[in-house]
């Protein structure tokens, strides 16, 4: 008969130790650990920087004023902040949808699929509920887009469990599957006779669209953001289930040796996943779009790879990274009409960074400094 989860558990780890953080203690060699977390991230972005400096060199533009541009568009004013955390709310879900699978040592990248098709869904479903009340309707509004999120990232999951199919590739040919299927229904079968300029489905009436946050211009995406953020560690590092995540991801065959329910946990983390990025979806339409058209496929699925990629995928750095990479995007109109550059500048940033962070994972466990066994036998 089978053991119950945290007993299967008990079995990896004497019972006797305390789960900490990578397995470390709260001593040297565990502040090493997590020093090298903060300091390779954090150096990879700044390498960034550097090599975009040159990029403008070359093109004869200062980067100085680049940099100050930014900074002055997407965090120098409130107006730049509400901007940016507008922004922000949907890069925190996207990048949740590839942080949860990669603890399990998935790589997917194909959030931006189960962004398109979840907000098509509540775009949807809000018209075909038009008489409803909000307080229903919103509701499952909210529920079909992260349902259709769940099924679309879980089928990648699925794919990688039961067929073998690498989930890298997979998510990424759903994405643009997914993208494909928006534009059809969108421009076809979806589609309001009255949209003539940009085809979309019917609009929202005013009492299924989300309102701000009191006191400020954003959306309450941002607050369904961060606490999905939050419930996501909460979920990684406090429950059996992280912790049996972890143990996968560390080595999937001795996991399975093990006993540990390998099948139930991808399946169930790029199930979740792809549900926060149908939440993304969801917001993009009831917040800000108004209905579903091809202003979902914004690449907001992209940026959140390269959020999760900083973050070491840690659900709560997501939080400050993506507000960083939002206040980026947020400058891309200011950059292109004071510099003379186009809007496009800013992805080419995003590019230099995301390629310094894969380069600085070669570099783990390279530096003495942060390698815990000097600071045990110190």
């Amino acid at each position: 008969m089978d053991r119950p989860l945290d007993r299967r558990l008990m079995s990896v780890s004497s019972p006797s130790e305390t789960p900490t953080y990578a397995g470390l203690p709260f001593g040297p060699a565990g502040v090493a650990r997590r020093a090298e977390m903060i300091v390779l991230p954090v150096g990879a972005l700044l390498a960034g920087f550097a090599v975009f400096s040159l990029f403008l060199l070359v093109q004869g533009k200062s980067p100085s004023d680049f940099y100050a541009l930014v900074y002055r568009a997407g965090f120098g004013t409130v107006f730049s902040w509400e901007n940016t955390l507008s922004r922000a709310a949907p890069l925190l879900l996207a990048a949740l949808c590839v942080a949860l699978p990669a603890r399990l040592g998935l790589v997917v990248i194909g959030g931006e699929g189960a962004i398109v098709l979840g907000g098509v869904g509540a775009g949807f479903t809000g018209a075909v509920l038009g008489g409803a009340p909000a307080l229903i309707a919103l509701p499952v509004m909210l529920g079909v887009a992260m349902a259709i999120g769940a099924l679309w990232i879980g089928m990648v999951g699925a794919l990688r469990y039961y067929r073998g199919v690498n989930e890298t590739i997979a998510s990424l040919l759903m994405a643009y599957i997914a993208i494909a299927v928006m534009n059809h229904l969108v421009e076809g079968p979806l589609r309001d006779p009255a949209s003539l300029n940009k085809p979309s489905t019917a609009p929202l009436i005013d009492a299924f669209k989300v309102g701000t946050i009191p006191g400020w211009d954003v959306h309450w995406g941002l607050v369904f953001g961060v606490v999905a953020c939050v419930l996501a560690w909460v979920l990684i590092d406090k429950t059996t289930w992280g912790f049996a995540a972890r143990i996968a991801g560390g080595n999937l065959r001795a996991a399975q040796v093990q006993g540990l329910p390998v099948g139930k946990l991808i399946l169930g983390f790029t199930a979740l996943g792809g549900a926060f990025a149908g939440l993304a979806g969801f917001f993009e339409v009831a917040a800000v779009h108004g209905s579903a058209n091809a202003s979902l496929a914004t690449g907001y699925g992209y940026t959140g790879i390269l959020i999760a990629f900083l973050a070491r995928h840690n659900p709560l750095a997501i939080i400050p990274v993506a507000i960083l990479l939002a206040g980026f995007e947020a400058s891309s109109g200011l950059v292109q009409r004071r510099m003379d550059l186009p809007d496009a500048t800013v992805l080419v940033l995003q590019g230099f960074v995301f390629m310094a962070i894969l380069m600085s994972e070669t570099l783990y466990g390279r530096f003495k400094i942060f390698t815990p066994e000097r600071w045990r036998s110190a």
